[in-house]
């Protein structure tokens, strides 16, 4: 079988991780473990600390995959794995996080995170035993059903990455006319899409203008500022940026209460540079007619969480 190098294309519109997901079965095959402290008030009483800690990315590690009929293995070197991590949390991505890669959960936040060095790291105090230029994550779970019915009872035992990377033997030759990517180790086809309308453009095109004049400030992340650049220009975007926009543009329409013109906070402005409301309705548009509103609408909410716990019953 062919075993891929996995590589980071940051000249690509997605590249690097952009989520850490809670599996059954991690692929890199290493188990997190929960951890909790004694807490001392008035009375000595169990205060659970809700972190888990393991490896996110082990390096040179061959992890097999199968897509339809073709078998493959991939890994990442020691500097992939390293700048993976860099690129998490410049793009701020420490606070998503999936259920088996399906399922947008909040409430859990990466509070530390590390390269093993050597012998002496703080995993080895736990017993966990990975290589050299591991990538390590504590993760913080404040979600009560998350860790009551996932966590605790073994539902979950160790982390999965998501994000998109090349590979590297095809991004070396340019052989591939299609933009091939590979998301958790899978391999995908980007489809884009530039069929939005005028009015999508016009907000991006808008807050750059202001954007220009004033700057940014402390508003938006890289990644803002990069949408707003391919909507006010009208070029095509992946299935997977109108999802996020539309993910983004829902979260933060609440924003616009306390936010109504450019000059006022941020939260206006990074609305627009998303496409604002116009972006929300050409997103939610495009995604019925590709059919694939409803995958993007299975958050975990109330009505998978009562599934959930009922069937373990």
């Amino acid at each position: 079988m062919n075993i891929l190098e996995l590589i980071i294309d940051e000249e690509a519109e997605l590249y690097g991780i952009d989520a850490i997901s809670l599996v059954e079965a991690p692929a890199i095959e290493s188990d997190f473990i929960a951890m909790k402290s004694q807490l001392l008030e008035f009375k000595t009483q169990d205060q659970e600390k809700r972190i888990v800690m393991g490896a996110a990315l082990i390096p040179d590690k061959p992890i097999y995959r199968k897509t339809g009929d073709e078998e493959y293995y991939v890994y990442f070197s020691k500097n992939t794995v390293r700048r993976a991590m860099e690129l998490y949390f410049k793009n701020g991505n420490q606070a998503n996080a999936t259920l088996e890669h399906e399922h947008k959960i909040n409430g859990l936040h990466v509070v530390e995170s590390w390269i093993v060095e050597g012998e002496q790291d703080k995993s080895r105090m736990y017993g966990l035993d990975v290589p050299v230029g591991t990538w390590m994550v504590s993760m913080k779970v404040e979600n009560d059903a998350i860790w009551e019915k996932f966590v605790k009872e073994g539902t979950v035992k160790g982390f999965s990455i998501e994000g998109y990377f090349a590979n590297k033997y095809d991004f070396a030759k340019a052989t591939i006319k299609e933009d091939k990517r590979y998301k958790a180790g899978q391999r995908v086809i980007m489809e884009s899409y530039s069929d939005y309308p005028d009015g999508v453009k016009n907000n991006a095109k808008k807050a750059l203008e202001w954007a220009e004049k004033n700057g940014w400030g402390s508003c938006g992340t890289d990644v803002g500022k990069q949408r707003a650049n391919q909507l006010a220009k009208g070029e095509a975007i992946s299935i997977e940026t109108i999802k996020r926009m539309r993910s983004y543009l829902i979260r933060h329409e609440g924003d616009l209460d306390s936010s109504s013109s450019f000059s006022d906070g941020c939260g206006y402005l990074m609305y627009q540079a998303w496409g604002g409301k116009a972006g929300l309705r050409w997103a939610e548009s495009k995604l019925k007619e590709l059919e694939l509103l409803s995958a993007v609408e299975i958050e975990l909410g109330i009505d998978y969480l009562q599934k959930k716990i009922r069937s373990k019953e």
